[in-house]
């Protein structure tokens, strides 16, 4: 990193910026910015100007750890609001050019440099705000009620060494055409007199950036700024903010005229970064994370190719589906080195689970794309570079965004040897994706599940089956039994809890059962496809999900494990689901307010427990999610509840006690979440998982519901004896029901041979 002293021969003398002087604000910010470990600038506001020069070197500023204090006006004046929305349009009235009237070409040129530096801007904002936190919004205006009109800022470099400049009060976009800004540049080390002003300015500036300065100034809500931020700015990594900076720091200089050590010094800076880039671009080849893949990772790989590059991967949670591919994808293209790929997630969290696993991997050009990205230009961008340099990327994008033309019309673009991963692959099955299998024109394709099934939807699954070229046993299985054999996921003690059914939900279970039987089809003992059936179904498992009686029970298993353990560490709560109208993938995994009313409840009961057990709600509203995991990792969390957030393929560290309290009979669900509950971790040596099982109260004398409550407790029984089959007490599970069993007439042995034959 360079520092002030070292490019101190590039300043001009007199140490003045001006229109007469070879010496631009360009010049000035180029140099300054990047070799700066601190800046602070008093500004009047976002200009176009302000923005497009204070471009200039910002990302390598941010790369070496940089700090920026920014005091603005809390506005954007209309042009520049227009012009960042790619509204604006120049004209030789908008910019005053110091070397007569530009051509339309010229001006058509500019105005292009000046979008595309103003994205890079707020790029690099975006990127300090949410990344390293080391960006300081100070929104104000004076006291006296007018804007502040200052272009002041202070530099301080790793030496300490500080530099402070103050010139023409519009820090305008004239200011971009080369000369147009005046300003004096003081230095610290180079005289008693600026030595003793730059300390005298930098009070002032500490008394602004403290909010101390009440007196001159009112401080208003940044809100407003940081909004424009993140909506502004691309989400964007260090490498690609840099490699932007370059290119347009060559457009700039093409246009701008600079002194010739100027242009000796960028010139070299280029070529010295070009080396720096191609000497990392070698160290960042693609690779295996960890030492070498497992051979059941090149088993699937192996068995894949011979499919045809087609199939689905059915692998339990916790045996590394996600690595599996992404191993696909690096073997698929080893010789080459050039990766290409668009992986399919179902939620906005997974999206930024498999980016960074695909980081892992070293792999580069990593696209997001969700409801909450702004991602056209980048994914734009990499679709012209596909047709010219054959770049390596990754498009990482949520189901629903998949689906939309906005996203489709660029798809449709990208190379045909693409590889399509489909997590959670079950979601390829849904309506709206189902429309979209036959124009899919990707040819290499992988799809992922614990579970590939549809319940309940032979039609979805068929179409599944169909675009992987693919069924059950699958190209590659990897059951939940041989990953607790081999040792890739924990052992665990399973324990069912009964729930009966208040009088008056059963009473009205019996009822909704009984309309039903009306509409059993008595040549295939189905029930007929109608809307009132559709109803009539969510109403009976309305009443199963919110059972009455199961908060006692579950408050039961609190203190019963909280007293044995001593404490609730590490504990995985589901909360009863409500039952709700699905329109969409996204809408899956947005709770109601019923639902998060249930939440709510019972997370009130772990605090009534112990007020010092740390539990934290984890749900579609939840902002930080990602820190929620992770402080739940380390054990400051020590519960954490959820509904449906943590279904699809969300890592959740060491968890080591878990209550399943929503009676959920998707085998789907419940297998991928006793899967969340069996990942390894340091220092868990195995698991325990309670199940809240919902029948009714047993009559001694048979009534006509008496098969009516024998196909609840049929329901209930099948999700039992998956659990218990590869549970450490297997016993336990026979013998809490077995008076039920009796009185029903059920054999569970039966109902497990069934489920895993």
């Amino acid at each position: 990193m360079k520092n002030f002293k070292s490019i101190e021969y590039l300043y001009p003398s007199p140490p003045k910026v001006d229109k007469y002087s070879e010496f631009t604000p360009l010049d000035f910010y180029s140099l300054t910015i990047p070799a700066s470990k601190k800046i602070q600038f008093k500004l009047g506001y976002f200009s176009s100007g302000a923005i497009s020069t204070l471009a200039a070197g910002f990302a390598t500023f941010i790369s070496n750890g940089g700090k920026l204090d920014l005091m603005i006006n809390h506005f954007v004046n209309e042009f520049d609001f227009n012009l960042l929305n790619d509204e604006g349009e120049l004209s030789s009235t908008d910019i005053k050019f110091i070397n007569g009237v530009l051509s339309d070409g010229d001006l058509e040129q500019i105005h292009d440099l000046l979008v595309a530096e103003s994205q890079h801007f707020f790029n690099c904002l975006k990127y300090l705000l949410n990344h390293t936190g080391q960006l300081n919004i100070i929104p104000v205006t004076c006291a006296d009620g007018e804007l502040s009109h200052y272009k002041e800022a202070l530099f301080l470099d790793e030496n300490g060494d500080k530099i402070y400049i103050n010139g023409s009060g519009n820090f305008t976009k004239s200011g971009l055409t080369g000369n147009g800004e005046s300003f004096i540049i003081h230095r610290s080390w180079r005289n008693s007199d600026d030595d003793e002003l730059i300390n005298f300015e930098e009070k002032k500036f500490e008394k602004i950036f403290k909010k101390e300065a009440t007196d001159e100034f009112v401080y208003l809500d940044t809100k407003k700024l940081v909004k424009i931020i993140n909506e502004k700015g691309t989400d964007s990594n260090i490498k690609e903010l840099i490699e932007d900076e370059e290119e347009l720091l060559q457009k700039r200089l093409s246009k701008s005229k600079t002194s010739i050590k100027m242009k000796e010094y960028y010139d070299n800076l280029i070529i010295e970064n070009q080396k720096r880039r191609d000497r990392k671009r070698k160290s960042i080849r693609p690779k295996f994370p960890y030492e070498n893949p497992r051979q059941y990772q090149l088993d699937a790989y192996n068995n894949w190719t011979k499919n045809n590059y087609k199939g689905l991967f059915a692998m339990a949670t916790g045996t590394g589906k996600t690595l599996t591919s992404l191993n696909c994808l690096l073997t698929l293209n080893s010789t080459s080195n050039v990766y290409k790929a668009v992986i399919l997630v179902p939620t906005v969290a997974l999206v930024d689970q498999w980016k960074e696993e695909c980081e892992k991997f070293n792999y580069q050009n990593i696209i997001t794309i969700s409801s909450k990205e702004n991602w056209e230009k980048q994914l734009g961008f990499f679709n012209t570079l596909a047709k010219l340099r054959n770049p390596s990327f990754i498009i990482i994008v949520t189901y629903s965004s998949f689906v939309r033309d906005k996203f489709q019309n660029y798809f449709k673009k990208l190379p045909k040897d693409t590889l399509l991963i489909a997590d959670e692959v079950h979601n390829m099955g849904a309506p709206s994706l189902i429309k979209l299998l036959p124009e899919i024109h990707l040819q290499k394709r992988i799809g992922l599940s614990a579970t590939p099934d549809r319940i309940y939807d032979e039609d979805g699954n068929k179409h599944i089956d169909s675009f992987f070229e693919d069924k059950a046993p699958y190209t590659y299985s990897f059951d939940m039994k041989r990953a607790i054999n081999e040792g890739y996921l924990c052992r665990y003690y399973y324990y069912p809890h009964i729930v009966t059914l208040t009088n008056e939900e059963l009473t009205d279970y019996s009822k909704i059962s009984k309309q039903l039987a009306k509409h059993i089809d008595s040549s295939t003992g189905k029930y007929k496809k109608s809307k009132e059936v559709e109803i009539l179904l969510l109403k009976r498992k309305r009443i199963i999900h919110k059972a009455e009686n199961k908060l006692g029970v579950y408050r039961k298993i609190l203190n019963q494990e909280y007293k044995k353990r001593g404490n609730l560490n590490y504990s995985l709560i589901y909360t009863p689901e409500g039952i709700k109208q699905v329109n969409s993938i996204e809408d899956e995994y947005n709770e109601s307010k019923e639902e998060l009313r249930l939440i709510d409840s019972y997370t009130k009961e772990v605090s009534q427990l112990d007020p010092f057990l740390m539990v934290k709600k984890y749900t579609s509203n939840t902002t930080d999610r990602k820190r929620v995991i992770e402080e739940y990792a380390k054990g400051n969390i020590n519960v954490l509840t959820s509904m449906k957030c943590l279904d699809e393929g969300v890592d959740v560290p060491r968890s080591e006690l878990a209550i399943f309290c929503s009676s959920t009979g998707n085998p789907r669900q419940f297998i991928q979440r006793r899967g969340r509950v069996l990942r390894l971790a340091t220092g868990k040596k195995i698991a325990t998982v309670h199940d809240l099982v919902v029948i009714p109260k047993i009559n001694l004398e048979e009534g006509e519901t008496f098969n009516m409550e024998r196909s609840l407790i049929m329901g209930e029984l099948r999700r039992v004896a998956n659990f218990s089959h590869l549970s450490e007490n297997k016993s336990d599970t026979f013998n809490e029901l077995e008076y039920i069993c009796n009185h029903y007439n059920i054999n569970l042995f039966d109902i497990e041979e069934e489920i895993t034959s």
